[in-house]
C-alpha cells in the first residue's frame, strides 16, 4: 500500500467535544486534510514542540524522547494504520544500528514524538478516503509558518487583546508556572503582535 505523507497544519480547540482539541492533518502537495481528536494533554504536548517551548520539566514526549536518544533509538517515522470506529491506530517505525521495529501508539502520542524527532508523518489512502476532509482549490496556499500554531474559538482572544503589556507578561509567568502552555502560546503571541 502506497504511503501518503501528511504534515500538521493547525491545532485548535474541538467544536464537537468539550475538553478536547482536534490536530488537522494535510496532505502534503495535496489538498486533503484529516482532523483527528485529541486530549488536551497530547494537545498540550504537541503545541509545546511545534512552538519550540523549553519547559521547566521535561514533559512525557520529552522524556520518552530523551530515553530513545540515550539508547540510541531513532524514530523513522510514524504511520497512521488504521481507523476502527472513529479511532486512529498508529505506529512508530523505530530503529537502531541493528533492528528496525514497529510499536503501536495512540496517534496523539505518535504526533507528539513526530513533532520532536522531525519524523515525517504517513497514512494510507483508505484513511484519507474515509476519513479525509478536500479542501477546495479556491484555499489560498499557506506556509508551515503561517498555519501552524493554536487557533481560538473562543473569547479569550478578545480578552488578551484588552491586556495591558505588563498584565499579558504577568500572566504569562503565571500560566506557565502552572504548564498552560497552550494558553502561553496564545498570550505570547499577543505580547510579539505588540512589540
Amino acid at each position: 500500500m502506497k504511503k501518503i505523507e501528511l504534515e500538521i497544519v493547525a491545532l485548535s480547540h474541538s467544536i464537537t467535544q468539550t475538553h478536547s482539541y482536534a490536530v488537522v492533518l494535510g496532505e502534503v502537495n495535496g489538498l486533503r486534510r484529516l482532523p483527528i481528536v485529541i486530549g488536551g494533554f497530547e494537545a498540550q504536548a504537541i503545541a509545546v514542540a511545534l512552538e519550540k517551548m523549553s519547559p521547566s520539566r521535561p514533559l512525557t514526549h520529552d522524556l520518552m524522547k530523551n530515553f530513545m536518544n540515550a539508547f540510541d533509538v531513532q524514530l523513522q517515522e510514524i504511520i497512521i494504520n488504521d481507523l476502527q470506529e472513529g479511532i486512529f491506530y498508529s505506529k512508530l517505525v523505530c530503529f537502531t544500528e541493528h533492528d528496525t521495529v514497529e510499536i503501536d501508539s495512540r496517534t496523539s502520542d505518535a504526533l507528539a514524538l513526530a513533532v520532536r524527532f522531525g519524523c515525517p508523518i504517513y497514512t494510507f489512502e483508505n484513511i484519507l478516503d474515509s476519513a479525509g476532509i478536500l479542501m477546495g482549490d479556491t484555499t489560498p496556499k499557506k506556509t508551515k509558518e503561517d498555519v501552524i500554531g493554536i487557533e481560538e474559538t473562543g473569547g479569550e482572544r478578545e480578552d488578551l487583546t484588552a491586556m495591558s503589556l505588563d498584565d499579558l507578561e504577568t500572566l504569562l509567568n503565571e500560566v506557565l508556572e502552572s504548564e498552560d502552555y497552550i494558553r502561553a502560546i496564545a498570550i505570547r503571541d499577543e505580547i510579539n503582535k505588540r512589540k
